[in-house]
């Protein structure tokens, strides 16, 4: 079996740990919002969004970029096909809104203001629309 495959396997494993995060965050928040710094709630949910945010969300974003360089590297000729340029587009996109995601978290973590519970409702759904298009880019391989 090539080392190649094993990459993508584990490339694979860590974007499923990081879009579960990138899913759950938003709602962490969410549910923080609906209490006030110092409720059991409020600081209940920012410890466990921290604990996430530490363990899984931004080593999982590390890991995932480390191994996709490292098979562009190992097979540079995906570089060539324009499916590629749309994924990877995606891909920044998504970054972007992780980086996103943990600056409205500290904000709320502050008491700063922070979007409506609406506002974040809606960005909950963003990464998984994001997901369908990089999943169909990669396996379809559309154009």
């Amino acid at each position: 079996m090539s080392l190649y495959l094993w990459v993508k396997a584990f490339h694979i494993v860590f974007v499923i740990a990081l879009m579960a995060g990138l899913l759950i965050y938003p709602r962490y928040k969410l549910h923080q919002l609906s209490s006030k710094p110092g409720d059991e709630l409020f600081e209940t949910m920012k410890e466990a969004s921290n604990r996430l945010r530490k363990i899984i969300l931004n080593p999982a974003l590390i890991i995932v970029w480390i191994l996709g360089i490292t098979m562009l590297v190992m097979n540079q000729s995906l570089l060539s096909v324009g499916w590629m340029h749309t994924k990877l587009l995606l891909v920044l996109i998504l970054s972007g809104l992780h980086g996103y995601f943990i600056s409205i978290g500290k904000k709320i973590d502050r008491g700063d203001v922070a979007p409506t519970a609406k506002t974040m409702k809606m960005l909950n759904e963003v990464p998984f629309l994001i997901m369908i298009g990089v999943v169909i880019l990669a396996v379809v391989k559309p154009f």
